[in-house]
């Protein structure tokens, strides 16, 4: 029982704890070092290029897209 008591209970879809980015008080801002990095990791195996000028909602739009694109950061 101790082992659940962290985790949490079937959130609805509608939970508020994943936001859209376009709905981020801070998604105007540069994106952040780790999701630079991140960017680069997907977009060399997915063979694409990275712009360097993107917002963090953006750049989090980005990852998604090369996710799904290479099959990383989705569970098994």
């Amino acid at each position: 029982m101790g082992a659940q008591k962290n985790r949490p209970q079937d959130e609805p879809e509608t939970s508020n704890t994943i936001k859209d980015p376009d709905d981020w008080k801070t998604g105007e801002e540069p994106m952040t070092g780790a999701q630079s990095s991140y960017l680069h990791t997907l977009a060399s195996e997915a063979g694409e290029e990275v712009d360097e000028h993107l917002s963090k909602a953006e750049a989090s739009k980005r990852i998604d897209e090369l996710q799904d694109k290479t099959g990383r950061g989705k569970d098994a």
